[in-house]
């Protein structure tokens, strides 16, 4: 069946924060300048924020730029930091590390604990306002390509096909969206961003990606306990000395608190469960006193980019760009990447909107926006840093030493006396040794009050798919989770996801295995797309609207 199309100036995949300031950027310079400019943006969630999830203490730098009243217009930045904690943690006890030691790009000074869920919805109606149009419910499915090999714009995928891979009574084919550019926001290892990179050689010359599992939870805890603009961070305790991570709480309003863990998926040893490893960190005593009389009222889990400046890949091809963290800024001691998303998106903008003006043709290449980007604040914010992550490779102790004389340095205007760069040496899927040569971890069983299982926390993540459609979730090879992954690894699928989805099951007799992969649970985290062994498991998008759907997440 022939599908429709619909032609704009810019085409957005993703209404994240580097989308919709994009989209908002378009549209301020096109009343500015009296050029109208049409811009879409599709979003794979049912709605404005459904899929997005993160900590979230934001540094409103960029978006001071993009919007400077943002008060007066309501943005939903309603908690400022007033009490900012680092806590390094042992099984029984913790220690905090002093204010002043800490290098002041870690400090929380002006910024703010925040849903980014709901910054998003709220930059979504700025953008409305602007006449940009937002269609939540469509994801990208597909890269459209030109005669000439460059990006036509993406196609919504088919809604409506059955298990067995045929239309069924409610079939609609995918609508196709044609653009001069292309603007891919999709976030953390997004499918198209990917087969992008690939396409167009985008990872040549730079580093591995590297990511970390941040799996969140959301508390209504006792107002006694909660202290608005409380943020805390830890390192340490449950994670032993060779695998990266930690922690964080921030105290929103409401007496809501944000808390969350995140696993570098670096980590070494197959028997880890992420999931687990949350599930005991809040049962430390510096934790659970802030739980315990509480209610958790959702959950969720999402990768994060953590490879830093020498993982960026080139951000222009033919016919598009990539933005936010599709190509990875997260600035990962300061533990925040939305402010560099949004500026990229805005870098993005102008370098697009500058050519359109003068008359852009299709295919078009932005060579001014990866020259503005590497002339940016964005480059400076992870150029300081870009050691840290690859020094954690040392160990807790010296890795965090490392970090902080690289960061004070470059505070005491003392940055060249640091003139190398620390490089990734290898994937995360390379990063497993065999099972037999790591230590089994025995995690106790939840106690229902501040633990949970896996099930009933993907529950409140209000994850939902449409039954009768094919698993979004693809093996290039359907033999090696039994035949390879299962001998050498114990199948450490079993274990990194964080929402049930694959399972070993085997006879009563506890003889022939079989892989399950149960995709109705998936929370689009991506981290089997990122973790498994051999890279054999695919992530590619589901049914629109597919997907969990957060609230103040």
């Amino acid at each position: 069946m022939e599908r429709e199309f619909m032609e704009y100036d810019v085409v957005i995949v993703g209404a994240g924060p580097s989308g919709l300031s994009a989209a908002i950027r378009l549209k301020q310079l096109s009343a500015e300048q009296g050029h109208d400019v049409s811009v879409c943006v599709i979003e794979k969630g049912s709605e404005v924020g459904a899929h997005i999830l993160s900590g979230n203490v934001l540094d409103p730098r960029a978006l001071n730029e993009l919007i400077p009243d943002w008060k007066e217009k309501g943005a939903p930045l309603n908690t400022p930091v007033i009490d900012d904690r680092f806590y390094l943690l042992s099984d029984t006890g913790s220690t905090r590390i002093p204010n002043r030691l800490l290098p002041p790009l870690m400090h929380n000074d002006g910024n703010y604990a925040i849903s980014l869920g709901n910054l998003c919805r709220w930059l979504a109606g700025q953008a409305e306002e602007l006449g940009v149009e937002i269609y939540p419910g469509f994801a990208a499915a597909e890269v459209l390509f030109d005669a000439d090999g460059s990006v036509k714009g993406v196609a919504t995928g088919d809604m409506g096909i059955g298990k067995d891979g045929q239309p069924t009574d409610r079939f609609t084919p995918g609508m196709e969206l044609h653009g001069k550019y292309t603007f891919f926001a999709e976030g953390v290892r997004g499918n198209l961003s990917k087969q992008l990179m690939e396409t167009f050689g985008l990872r040549e010359g730079v580093d591995p990606q590297k990511y970390g599992l941040g799996i969140k939870e959301l508390w209504q805890i006792e107002p006694e306990k909660h202290k608005a603009g409380l943020v805390m961070h830890t390192q340490g305790w449950p994670l032993d000395s060779k695998t990266a991570g930690g922690s964080w709480m921030y105290h929103l309003e409401d007496n809501q608190v944000s808390i969350g863990f995140v696993v570098n998926l670096d980590y070494w040893n197959p028997h880890l469960s992420p999931f687990e490893e949350f599930q005991r960190f809040k049962q430390h005593p510096l934790i659970r006193r802030y739980l315990e009389g509480g209610k958790r009222l959702a959950y969720g889990a999402r990768a994060i980019n953590e490879g830093g400046l020498q993982s960026v890949p080139k951000l222009v091809f033919p016919g598009g760009a990539l933005i936010g963290c599709s190509a990875g800024f997260v600035n990962v001691p300061r533990i925040k990447g939305t402010h560099n998303a949004m500026k990229t998106g805005m870098l993005a903008a102008e370098a697009a909107f500058a050519r359109l003006k003068h008359g852009a043709e299709a295919g078009d290449t932005l060579d001014n926006y990866e020259a503005a980007w590497k002339t940016s604040w964005v480059h400076e914010d992870l150029y300081k840093v870009r050691n840290v992550k690859p020094g954690l490779k040392l160990g807790l102790a010296l890795g965090n030493l490392h970090g902080g004389i690289q960061m004070w340095l470059h505070e005491l205007g003392l940055g060249k006396l640091l003139p190398y760069t620390l490089h990734h040496k290898k994937p995360d899927n390379e990063s497993l040794v065999p099972a037999a040569q790591a230590p089994k971890i025995a995690y106790p069983k939840p106690d229902g009050v501040i633990s949970f299982d896996r099930l009933s926390s993907v529950f409140l993540s209000s994850t939902n798919h449409e039954e009768d459609q094919p698993s979004h979730l693809k093996l290039k090879d359907p033999a090696i989770p039994i035949s390879h992954n299962l001998p050498l690894y114990d199948e450490p699928a079993q274990r990194y996801c964080p929402a049930g989805v694959y399972e070993v099951v085997r006879d009563e007799g506890g003889n022939n295995p079989r892989f399950v992969i149960n995709a109705q649970n998936c929370v689009h985290c991506k981290t089997c797309d990122i973790k498994d062994p051999l890279q054999n498991i695919v992530w590619t998008v589901p049914e629109g609207g597919g997907g969990p759907n957060y609230p103040n997440m």
